[in-house]
């Protein structure tokens, strides 16, 4: 079987692979805003406690690098890692982690600008057209040392974009330009609902089209655990969070 047939199917495109889709769910988050300041807007995944647990999960990996001279020296530092959330939305993760001691620099950025004026503070930027020039600037010339994605990867495969030959490649297209945002040792964490963890692990660590393993850029580096369901006599998770590092 070829590398090519080994790939995960690609989605069917939708409305939530569309930049209007997010710009009219933000334009309406924002109201929601002004008219309850409580109000912070959608926290995605939140039915699963997936910001926790990626915070959580972010954050053994950082104490198991404090407290073992033997471990990574690419584990990342709480007080000096910078972060990256692609597809940031309201900011949400970015404020948990900061509130989990989180010291180092960090960046959202989202393709809505009405996600930006939620968040209030961050940066607009086209995740999937984008130019990196712009995140790949200073101290993060050569890649940030956590990029963040909790939902994005599975709004960009839902596009119906094509590429110049007329393709549709959004997972490959998406995949390629993340692996040049983390820097060498980094890490790449990715929450989706729509992939499973093996899915996940073949689009971002599986074989390229040559049939190399080590071609796409990334290897696992762990995964994190959520409450499982049994149908049909499978075991499965409603969603997969699965951490990669950069090779």
């Amino acid at each position: 079987m070829s590398a090519e047939g080994d790939r995960p199917a690609q989605l069917e495109p939708s409305d939530l692979g569309t930049k209007e889709y997010w710009d009219h769910l933000y334009t309406s988050e924002l109201r929601n805003h002004a008219a309850d300041p409580s109000d912070i807007g959608t926290v995605w995944f939140d039915d699963s406690d997936a910001e926790a647990k990626v915070v959580d999960f972010l954050s053994d990996l950082a104490s198991s690098s404090s407290s073992s001279p033997s471990s990574s020296p690419d584990a990342p530092s709480k007080q000096t890692a910078s972060l990256l959330d692609l597809g940031c939305g309201n900011a949400s993760l970015l404020f948990a982690l900061r509130a989990a001691g989180w010291t180092g620099r960090a960046r959202g950025v989202d393709y809505s600008p009405q996600s930006i004026a939620l968040a209030r503070q961050l940066a607009e930027w086209d995740v999937v057209a984008g130019p990196l020039d712009a995140l790949l600037d200073g101290a993060q010339a050569r890649g940030w040392d956590l990029v963040l994605d909790k939902g994005t990867f599975d709004a960009v495969s839902l596009s119906d974009e094509r590429d110049a030959h007329g393709r549709r490649r959004p997972c490959e297209a998406y995949r390629d330009r993340v692996v040049r945002l983390v820097r060498p040792g980094g890490l790449f964490v990715v929450t989706s609902c729509n992939w499973t963890e093996p899915e996940l692990v073949e689009w971002f660590a599986g074989r390229d089209d040559e049939g190399d393993r080590h071609q796409l850029g990334f290897a696992v580096a762990g995964r994190v655990q959520y409450r499982t369901f049994s149908f049909g006599g499978v075991k499965g998770q409603t969603i997969s969070t699965v951490g990669f590092r950069k090779l």
